[in-house]
């Protein structure tokens, strides 16, 4: 992986975790995501506006854009779940953690993505750091918890595919990405509106602005630093790199008063090191 798209894919995880660890902040994380992502949205229109030439040149290019869309609605969804009921740390692993090893053996395999020694070595040291991190068994509101963090695996998964996908039909990013939320976010607004009401929708999902329009800001930034990487890397690198931002998350989750125990310290610490290799040129 070049250096350039390395630095912007550690960036992206950074960012991508604050703007998660902010929306698990919120009163209402469940209708703040709502609020978070139409600001992403509309920062994203502002990126758009300003390309030149064609969005989409082919067909399929904007077919793999709009199913981009669709599983970041299932994603939007399942992740704000996913932090209503479990700690930060933990519904933040099982998402990014599955969607790594449900993405690897597809960009390998059917994506034709290169494998060296150490790209292999850098993803055995990362996934053995994201075994590390698992807790026990959680019970109760967190055991449901894990499962719409699971469910967000899965979503997580299908949107960088076909964000990948996309790209190569020569889609450009700032089309792609708010395409994809274009998507995303009246299908995201219905579910919500169906099941909080309307009116507390509205109501939830702006009682904290300041928050909102940062944690959009962050988002939208993450989205396009990881676009931007994308175009130039492949698919199961990216997100693997990418999945840096669960050690990230962990210290944000730890600064919002989540324990550390040594298991996901040392965990935390796989993942810096499998990163680092993944990092390594081919």
């Amino acid at each position: 992986m070049e250096t350039v798209a390395l630095v912007w894919v550690l960036l992206s995880a950074f960012l991508h975790a604050s703007w998660n660890a902010m929306l698990k902040k919120h009163p209402h994380p469940e209708a703040g995501v709502v609020g978070v992502i139409t600001v992403a949205m509309v920062g994203g229109g502002l990126w758009a506006f300003g390309m030149k030439g064609e969005a989409f040149p082919t067909t399929r290019g904007l077919a793999w854009a709009l199913a981009a869309g669709a599983c970041e609605s299932v994603y939007l969804a399942a992740l704000s779940r996913a932090l209503h009921r479990a700690p930060l740390g933990l519904a933040y692993t099982v998402s990014r953690g599955g969607a790594m090893l449900l993405v690897w053996p597809v960009s390998v395999l059917l994506l034709g993505e290169p494998v060296s020694a150490w790209t292999l070595t850098g993803a055995v040291v990362l996934g053995g750091g994201l075994a590390v991190m698992h807790v026990a068994r959680p019970t109760g509101p967190a055991a449901s918890g894990v499962a719409w963090a699971a469910l967000a695996a899965v979503a997580i998964a299908g949107y960088h595919l076909s964000y990948k996908l996309a790209l190569a039909e020569g889609a450009q990013p700032p089309a792609l990405f708010t395409t994809g939320l274009l998507v995303a976010l009246p299908v995201l607004m219905l579910e919500r509106g169906r099941s909080l009401g309307w009116g507390a929708l509205q109501r939830q999902a702006w009682s904290r602005p300041g928050l909102v329009v940062t944690a959009g800001a962050i988002c939208m930034a993450s989205f396009a630093l990881l676009l931007s990487a994308l175009n130039d890397s492949g698919a199961g690198a990216v997100l693997t790199l990418r999945n840096t931002s669960i050690a990230f998350a962990l210290v944000l989750a730890a600064l919002q008063g989540e324990r550390l125990g040594r298991r996901q310290l040392l965990g935390a610490a796989l993942v810096s090191v499998g990163a680092v290799l993944l990092g390594m040129p081919a």
